[in-house]
């Protein structure tokens, strides 16, 4: 990585690769700034519009050519990081396969125009590089995955002593010199600037600008920081020293630090001071730059958060380190009282205290509701001179937020944001949170909205799928059934089978397009048609499918359905089967050999009222297994469809000799474990066993 920046002038790049069994990328590598630079983003969703999630779906590279046209492109990483920087990220492919992506970063400034293709080519044959080496890793058996240890390369890490001569000569001038690595370390202090600053250069080295001095600590310093190392382009700030010394930093940085010249100015002279500094600021708080990103961050999260838990998880995990907070609760009215949606660090016994408070009540939750109006508590005695009868209610915590949550005009809750120590709410502090409650209340809103419309939607697939497979002697059978995570968990895919005497069964799998309260309703008539057409037809595959297709072009409901059917006579140890656009079934037979079975495709269903549906024979002797499945089973983004359903064959004949409810969950496995799945997922396992 480090080399491949220095062949084409970059500062800054990152690898990162796909997380085993997840949808999603994870960094390894990090060249040119600390990790913690990219602190959003350690693990990075595939679904995510950013540019390293992009180049993975669409597997071609891409080029953002500064601040506009990412705020364009890609407004949740601008909001994140608000410099001006050319980015360019490239997939990671070894052998048709993609195993992660790296971007890199160069000095703002440059041109908008592309690189050129000398430089592409460089950066294609560093990916190149890497590929390699990933597929040496894996054939080694030492496969290279993102872990928690993420591997940090900082060009001149380590702080150098300044020569004699060097000190003197910059003792002479009038303002002072520091030198900060790349984590804003203090590598080298001159004596004129530690008089400037009011320390000994011995207690500046070592620590950060803005952490060894509290009047520092304002995170528009911080960010003119990371904005130079970024960029790599010079910027300033000015500050004020207690009580009323006026000092101006001017950064300079390069690939190995930066360089920062104090000098003293006038406030009224040759600096003007920013806003953040026009007075000395009061005791420091844990507000730093990276918590208001977080707080941008949770705006844009809490828009994706669906459901309630989604929305608690969403919010404590952003709050909470934002402020430095140990403890937050989320409630919402219900029936006139106050009742605990959601909850972290608070021990369970402490949380009920707040469950079921009527909202009348004298207490500081059911105030914030009823008032609409923030309130904040910075000791424990300012608590208890205000609510004495509730100290008890707040153990072990030493300050608090109670902020009202207001959706539409109307109260629905309260946000208990607590410390266990005492804390010092500022002026910029009070007004965040409060228009944070806002933000939460509307998403907690659209969450409850959702939670009701999923239940609703799980009851209807529930009312329309087999509640349980009937038996039926000399067969076993096993079904699973996985819905999409995108829009309602509720689609069209379905099973069933159907007895049609002692030694005669159906079973159909079918797919009807869409992911909708429609697909399933769809779902639910074609269920219903195929049953009866199964029992006035012999079971005949052909007539079945024949009878159900003129059914839904008279239906005419605008929507398609796929669909494979069979006809298993146990007695015969044969079946016979006949498929509507849909995937072709898999058999196992009883040596382990797997094969896909061939069975000539007629067209999806609710199409052409005379299509035809071909029939194929096949034996079923004892320990033969027979899969039906859903498309969503087997296609995922980048994979070749055919290379999935032959993976999907070899796990079967690999695991078949296990009991038939085990073997299901296992070929549904990387289905179930993932984060996103666009589609339905269905499998429906048959097993002739003989008799007895």
């Amino acid at each position: 990585m480090a080399d491949m920046l220095g062949d084409v002038g970059a500062h800054v790049g990152a690898l990162y690769l796909l997380v085993p069994d997840e949808h999603s990328l994870g960094i390894t590598v990090m060249v040119g700034l600390p990790t913690e630079f990219a602190h959003p983003w350690l693990r990075i969703g595939l679904d995510v519009p950013l540019p390293l999630a992009d180049v993975v779906r669409r597997r071609s590279p891409v080029w953002v050519s500064g601040a506009q046209e990412m705020v364009r492109r890609y407004p949740r990483a601008a909001i994140a990081l608000p410099y001006d920087f050319p980015l360019a990220a490239l997939p990671i492919i070894a052998d048709g396969t993609v195993h992660g992506a790296v971007f890199v970063l160069w000095p703002g400034g440059r041109a908008e125009a592309p690189p050129d293709e000398t430089v592409w080519e460089r950066m294609r044959a560093g990916v190149a590089d890497i590929a390699g080496l990933l597929d040496e890793a894996e054939r080694a058996g030492a496969p290279i995955r993102p872990t928690s240890d993420t591997l940090e390369f900082l060009p001149h890490d380590q702080g150098t002593s300044t020569p004699d001569v060097l000190a003197s000569m910059a003792d002479r001038l009038p303002e002072g010199m520091c030198s900060l690595d790349l984590r804003g370390r203090l590598t080298a202090v001159t004596p004129t600037a530690a008089r400037l600053l009011g320390e000994p250069a011995e207690r500046l080295v070592g620590v950060r600008l803005w952490g060894g001095l509290s009047w520092l600590r304002d995170p528009v310093y911080e960010d003119r920081y990371r904005a130079a190392l970024i960029t790599q382009r010079s910027t300033s700030f000015v500050a004020v020293r207690p009580p009323d010394r006026w000092l101006s930093f001017e950064l300079y940085p390069d690939r190995s630090g930066v360089t920062a010249r104090v000098r003293p100015v006038n406030a009224d002279g040759r600096a003007e001071p920013p806003s953040p500094s026009a007075s000395p600021p009061g005791p420091a708080t844990p507000t730093r730059v990276g918590a208001f990103y977080h707080l941008l961050e949770l705006a844009s999260a809490l828009t994706e958060a669906r459901g309630v838990r989604d929305v608690v998880d969403t919010v404590a995990d952003q709050i909470m380190p934002a402020f430095g907070g140990q403890a937050l609760a989320l409630l919402t009215v219900e029936a006139g009282r106050l009742r605990v949606i959601g909850y972290r660090g608070y021990e369970p016994s402490t949380a009920e205290l707040f469950d079921h408070t009527p909202i009348t009540s004298f207490t500081p939750g059911a105030h914030a509701l009823v008032t609409g109006a923030p309130t904040f508590f910075e000791t424990r005695e300012d608590l208890e001179r205000v609510y004495p009868a509730r100290s008890g209610t707040q153990q072990g915590m030493g300050a608090w937020a109670f902020l009202p949550l207001i959706a539409s005009g109307r109260p629905i809750g309260t946000c208990v944001l607590a410390f266990t120590r005492s804390h010092q709410f500022s002026v910029e502090e009070r007004a965040v949170l409060n228009s944070l409650g806002g933000l939460i209340a509307q998403a907690l809103e659209r969450a409850r909205l959702y939670d009701v419309e999923h239940e609703l939607a799980r009851g209807l697939q529930s009312g329309l799928l087999p509640h349980e497979l009937p038996a039926l002697p000399g067969l076993e059978s096993a079904a699973r059934y996985l819905p999409g995570t995108e829009g309602m968990d509720i689609g069209g895919d379905f099973y069933d089978l159907i007895r049609l005497g002692e030694d005669e069964i159906a079973a159909v799998v079918g797919d009807v397009q869409g992911h909708n309260v429609t697909a399933a309703a769809l779902m639910g008539q074609v269920r219903t048609a195929v049953r009866a057409y199964a029992a006035t037809s012999n079971g005949d595959p052909e007539r079945v499918l024949a009878r159900t297709n003129r059914l839904l072009t008279d239906l005419d409901p605008g929507l398609f359905v796929s669909c494979v059917y069979l006809h298993l006579n146990l007695r015969r140890n044969e079946a016979c089967l006949a498929r509507a656009g849909h995937p072709q079934p898999l058999l196992r037979h009883p040596s382990g050999r797997t094969e896909v079975v061939d069975v000539p495709g007629g067209l999806l269903l609710g199409i052409d009222p005379t299509a035809e549906y071909p029939e194929v024979r096949l034996p079923m002797p004892p320990g033969a297994i027979l899969a039906l499945y859903t498309d969503g089973l087997v296609e995922e983004p980048g994979v070749d469809l055919d290379d999935a359903v032959s993976d999907l064959a070899d796990r079967l004949g690999r695991e078949g000799d296990r009991p038939l409810g085990h073997l299901a969950n296992r070929l549904t496995s990387h289905a179930h474990l993932a984060e996103h799945r666009t589609d339905d997922v269905v499998l429906l396992l048959l097993r002739t066993v003989g008799e007895g």
